[in-house]
C-alpha cells in the first residue's frame, strides 16, 4: 500500500493571481487592518478591498477580524454583511450575492487535498454564494459549492455539496431540514 510522501508535494501549476509585491503588500494589509481586531472601521476596509482588486457593491459591511486571502478573487453583491473573525480563504473566486450575511467565524474553504494521492495534490474550486444567504456562525462552505437563493446553513454546520433556494440546511454534512419562508 502506498503512503503519503509530502516531498513530493507540488503546486507550480496554482496561480494566486497576483504577483509577489502585490500579494505581500497585501499579507500587511490583511494583518494590519482586517485580521486586527482594533480597528473597526468598515468603510476604510471596503475601500482597500477595492484597491487590491475585490469587486464590492454598495453598502457592504465588514467587521474586525476579517480574514481574506485574495481580494481580487473576491466579489461581493450590495448590503452584504461579513461578521466577526469570517474567513475567506479564496484560492480560487468567491462570489457572494447582495443581501447575505456570513455570520461570525463563518469559513470559506477554497483549497482541499487529494487525499487519494500520494503527493496530497492541491485542489481548488470557486465558492457561488447567491442572493440573501445566511451562513451562521461558525459555519463552514467548501470549494465547489453554490449556496442557492435565500438558503440558509446553520451554526456549525459544514456544506460539502450544493444548497438549494430556499432551504435550511443543518449538521455535518449538512442536511436539508426546512424550506425557508420569507414574510
Amino acid at each position: 500500500m502506498t503512503s503519503t510522501d509530502l516531498s513530493k508535494y507540488n503546486n507550480d501549476w496554482f496561480d494566486e493571481g497576483a504577483g509577489y509585491l502585490k500579494r505581500t503588500i497585501w499579507f500587511m494589509v490583511n494583518a494590519l487592518f482586517f485580521i486586527n481586531p482594533c480597528n473597526p472601521l468598515s468603510g476604510l476596509k471596503v475601500r482597500l478591498l477595492r484597491l487590491f482588486g475585490a469587486k464590492l457593491g454598495k453598502g457592504v459591511v465588514i467587521k474586525p477580524g476579517v480574514n481574506i486571502k485574495y481580494p481580487w478573487k473576491l466579489e461581493i453583491g450590495d448590503n452584504t454583511w461579513i461578521g466577526e473573525r469570517v474567513w475567506i480563504d479564496n484560492l480560487d473566486k468567491v462570489v457572494i450575492g447582495r443581501n447575505c450575511c456570513l455570520s461570525q467565524e463563518a469559513l470559506i474553504l477554497i483549497g482541499n487535498h487529494n487525499y487519494k494521492r500520494s503527493a496530497f495534490d492541491l485542489m481548488v474550486a470557486p465558492v457561488l454564494i447567491e442572493d440573501g444567504v445566511w451562513l451562521g456562525a461558525r459555519s463552514v462552505v467548501t470549494g465547489g459549492i453554490t449556496c442557492g437563493n435565500h438558503s440558509v446553513l446553520s451554526v456549525n454546520s459544514v456544506a460539502s455539496s450544493s444548497m438549494e433556494p430556499y432551504v435550511i440546511y443543518r449538521g455535518n454534512p449538512a442536511e436539508k431540514v426546512k424550506v425557508r419562508i420569507i414574510s
